[in-house]
């Protein structure tokens, strides 16, 4: 009797011990802004099979992205840029409209916002 106890205890204290730290990695999830969001997918969309490299671009043997692949991540970084308060007009400015330095320039935002994100959950931990 006290085996099939300890047993089913142990088992409870693996389940809830299971369910908080998927809390906590859904806490992650559920911080991101939808900005944030569509950063994330746009960088995934990289690996969709029609927005690999192509033969071409992977003979150039480069490790910058392509411009047709940097089009893709524009729209998404830009939205993301201008969720912080900057107005287009100064992205324009900042950026000179280039592709690489406003990917950059999304991917700090992106990054500084994960950082914020992961001192709350700590301290409300």
């Amino acid at each position: 009797m006290k085996k099939l106890f300890l047993s089913a205890a142990f088992a409870a204290l693996t389940l809830v011990s299971c369910n908080n730290e998927g809390t906590a990695v859904n806490t992650v999830e559920t911080m991101k802004t939808p900005q944030m969001e569509n950063f994330d997918k746009a960088f995934k969309s990289l690996g969709d099979p029609q927005n690999r490299p192509t033969e071409e671009e992977r003979k150039r043997n480069t490790s910058e992205l392509s411009d047709r692949r940097k089009a893709l991540l524009v729209p998404a970084s830009k939205e993301l840029i201008l969720s912080t308060g900057i107005t287009e007009t100064e992205l324009m400015r900042k950026t000179g409209g280039d592709m690489s330095q406003i990917i950059v320039w999304a991917t700090q935002i992106y990054m500084q916002k994960s950082d914020e994100i992961r001192k709350n959950i700590k301290s409300d931990q």
